[in-house]
């Protein structure tokens, strides 16, 4: 009986066999892309309780990206979001739907190496685009504020001069901007250039104070990278090189505390408050880490803590994110997989 069915067995392999390979190449390009998307989700493992999901449709073209990228800026009104990448003629900023469609890019020559990238007065249709510039070219080491078509409306710094003068202004790789809705804005200069500043800018881009100290101590930088404002008058600023987040007031420029404890192993890269106002967004380059800090109530700074970490796969590199206030999405810029991608609030 056993060998019968032995017998039977070997009948009908080979055919299974041949099924199997028919099946492997009728299927082979879409199982292959749903493999890769499941390897990717796997590879974004969820330490902590989850607060976000990568969105793997967007953008809907993911071949658009052609350039090492490096900031990210949503407009939260009309539903846009701007990215901006690095590299030989291509072109610098590429703007989407939050659908992720493609809508345009710029072929800007007046911008050489984008570094940080803010949306002032986000909560309009038609918000202007600021962009620092890191390059050594004739439009380096100077902040652009552009239209959302990409029109060159206005410049801070001395471009081409890379310098710590406050009269004129003058910046030394200017890492990212920061415009409050009073119009005032938070500048931090130093991407590893002459200067370790944070500055504060009124409106009409008189210095109002500024911290410009090289240094571990308090109210001192090493390579100022990114910061956010709070509605508690607080700035809180990535302090890359020393590893930890230091928080101003707003107003008078007082030093009001720090965070350390949580990044050990790797220094904070970006900053940004979610939209529930109840988490801080913080990049980490090297170990390829999103994390979500808990926001303190007003009035007390206290030691961070890590609510979630989406943890990314080696050599993505997120640099710079940007929030969506109205939908809570997460947009973050990766040097290393040249792309950006979307993450999406998990409903509690």
């Amino acid at each position: 009986m056993w060998l019968k069915k032995r017998s039977q067995w070997w009948l009908v392999a080979p055919g299974m066999l041949a099924l199997v390979l028919l099946m492997m190449l009728l299927y082979g390009s879409s199982d292959q892309k749903q493999l890769q998307q499941q390897q990717q989700q796997q590879q974004q493992q969820l330490v902590g309780g989850a607060l976000f999901k990568l969105d793997l449709r967007w953008p809907k073209n993911p071949d658009i990206f052609t350039g090492e990228v490096f900031c990210v800026a949503v407009n939260q009104q009309a539903a846009v979001v701007y990215v901006a990448q690095r590299g030989s003629n291509i072109p610098k900023v590429l703007v989407f739907t939050t659908d992720g469609d493609f809508l345009m890019s710029w072929n800007t020559t007046t911008l050489e190496m984008p570094h940080g990238m803010f949306l002032a007065d986000a909560a309009s249709k038609e918000p202007t685009v600021w962009i620092t510039d890191v390059g050594d070219g004739p439009y380096g080491h100077s902040i652009k504020q552009y239209s959302p078509s990409g029109k060159l409306l206005q410049v801070l710094g001395t471009p081409g001069k890379a310098g710590s003068g406050v009269d004129p202004l003058q910046f030394d790789q200017p890492a990212e901007i920061y415009v409050h809705q009073s119009g005032e804005m938070y500048i931090v200069d130093g991407d590893g250039g002459l200067n370790n500043r944070l500055i504060k800018l009124s409106k009409d881009g008189e210095v109002v104070w500024m911290h410009a100290e090289k240094g571990a101590g308090l109210a001192q930088f090493y390579i100022p990278h990114s910061m956010a404002v709070d509605g508690a008058q607080r700035v809180w600023v990535a302090d890359r090189g020393n590893k930890r987040i230091q928080v101003f007031n707003s107003v008078t420029g007082d030093w009001l505390g720090m965070w350390g404890s949580c990044f050990t192993d790797d220094a904070p890269y970006s900053v940004r408050l979610t939209a529930d106002k109840k988490h801080f967004v913080v990049v980490q380059l090297n170990t390829n880490q999103i994390s979500m800090l808990d926001a303190p109530p007003v009035g007390l700074i206290g030691e961070c803590s890590v609510a979630s970490v989406i943890q990314l796969a080696d050599d993505v590199k997120p640099h710079l994110v940007d929030v969506d206030l109205k939908t809570g999405d997460l947009y973050v810029a990766q040097i290393g997989a040249q792309q950006a991608q979307k993450f999406t609030p998990i409903s509690r």
